[in-house]
C-alpha cells in the first residue's frame, strides 16, 4: 500500500516520500481501515523535522486524523463491522491507503458530512469546544474575539461561536482570509490584526471589551488582548503560532479582573475521561442538528503532499486541508 513515510528528520522534507510498504493486520481490540481521507496539521509538518513533542521511531508515516471504512477487524472487536464509515485520530499513521488503529479511538462519521469534512474536523471542533466551553464557559450573547480565525482551529471556534450565541470578532491577517471568513460565517466583525486592533474591539464592544479571548498566536496579539478584554474576562491561552510565548504581569488581572486559562483539548480528555466523552458528543450532536459546519479548503491526492505541505506553510488556508490516499 502507499504511505507517506518519514524515513529521516531533515528540513525541507529531504526524509520524507511516497513507500510502498506492506499492508498491517489487525491485532486484538484492533480495526483496519480503508483512508479516505487524512488532514493535514502543522504538527504533521514538525515532525518532519523532528521538532514536534511526540517523535515516533523511524520510519514512520504521517497523518493524525482520517475518515475511512473498516475494512478489518481484531480479536474481541465487536462494536465495528466491515464497511462501517468511520472518523479518528491516532499520533499518527494516517496519510496512507490503509491504517490499523485501536477500536476505542474510532467513532461513527456524522451522517451529514462527507469523507473530506469527516476527516477535517474532530480534533478542531474538540479544541474549540473545551475552549469556549469547558475553559471559557463563553455565554451566547457575550463577545469572543478569535485570533488566527482562518486556521484550522479559529475557523472552527468561529463556527462554534456562532452556534453558542456569541458576537463573533474574528481576526485575521490577510484581505482575502478575511473575505472568506465574511463569506462562510458571517460574524459580526472580521478584523486585521495589526497593532491597534483593541480600539476595534472595544469599539465594536461600546467599549466594555470581549468577554472571551481565544489566543492560538501569542506575541503581540496576547500582549495587546490584554488591552481589550473585559472586566471578568476569560483569555484562552491555545498555541504560540507567532513563534514567540508571552508574558503578563500578575497586576494586569488583577486590575481588569480577568482569567487567564490555558487550553489543552486532548489532555482534558485525559484526565475527565467522562467529560471528554461528552465533549465528543456534544460536537457530534451539533454537526448532526447542521449548526456547525466544518470548511475544507482543499482535498489532494496523497501524491500532491508536498504542495499540501507547502500551502501549509504559507499560511494560505482557510480552514483544513485534507489528503486522499
Amino acid at each position: 500500500m502507499r504511505a507517506l513515510q518519514v524515513r529521516e528528520l531533515a528540513g525541507d522534507y529531504r526524509g520524507v516520500s511516497l513507500a510502498e510498504v506492506p499492508m498491517p493486520a489487525p491485532g486484538p481490540g484492533e480495526v483496519r481501515l480503508r483512508v479516505r481521507a487524512a488532514a493535514v496539521n502543522f504538527p504533521d509538518l514538525l515532525m518532519t523535522r523532528g521538532e514536534y513533542q511526540l517523535k515516533p521511531p523511524l520510519p514512520f508515516t504521517l497523518g493524525m486524523e482520517f475518515s475511512g471504512e473498516v475494512e478489518a477487524v481484531g480479536d474481541g472487536v465487536s462494536n465495528w463491522r466491515v464497511g462501517d464509515a468511520v472518523v479518528g485520530g491516532n499520533r499518527y499513521g494516517a496519510m496512507a491507503e490503509y491504517i490499523v488503529v485501536p477500536a476505542a479511538v474510532l467513532r461513527a462519521k456524522p451522517a451529514a458530512l462527507d469523507w473530506d469534512a469527516a476527516a477535517a474536523y474532530p480534533v478542531a471542533y474538540l479544541t474549540a469546544y473545551v475552549a469556549l466551553v469547558r475553559c471559557g464557559q463563553l455565554q451566547a450573547g457575550e463577545a469572543l474575539l478569535v485570533h488566527g480565525a482562518a486556521g484550522g482551529v479559529g475557523l472552527a471556534t468561529v463556527d462554534l461561536g456562532q452556534a453558542l450565541g456569541a458576537r463573533v470578532v474574528a481576526v485575521a491577517s490577510s484581505a482575502e482570509k478575511r473575505e472568506a471568513i465574511a463569506a462562510l460565517h458571517q460574524p459580526e466583525a472580521v478584523i486585521g490584526g495589526a497593532p491597534g486592533f483593541r480600539d476595534e474591539v472595544k469599539a465594536l464592544t461600546g467599549g466594555a471589551g470581549a468577554d472571551v479571548i481565544f489566543d492560538p498566536v501569542g506575541g503581540d496579539a496576547f500582549d495587546e488582548s490584554v488591552r481589550c478584554i473585559a472586566f471578568g474576562g476569560r483569555l484562552l491561552v491555545v498555541g504560540f503560532a507567532s513563534g514567540r510565548i508571552p508574558e503578563i504581569s500578575a497586576n494586569m488581572p488583577l486590575i481588569k479582573g480577568f482569567s487567564v486559562i490555558g487550553v489543552r483539548a486532548g489532555e482534558y480528555g485525559r484526565r475527565f475521561p467522562a467529560r471528554g466523552a461528552e465533549n465528543v458528543a456534544a460536537v457530534d450532536g451539533l454537526i448532526a442538528e447542521g449548526r456547525l459546519r466544518p470548511h475544507v479548503h482543499a482535498a489532494m491526492d496523497l501524491a500532491d503532499w508536498r504542495d499540501a505541505f507547502a500551502m501549509i506553510e504559507r499560511r494560505e488556508v482557510v480552514g483544513k486541508l485534507v489528503l486522499r490516499p
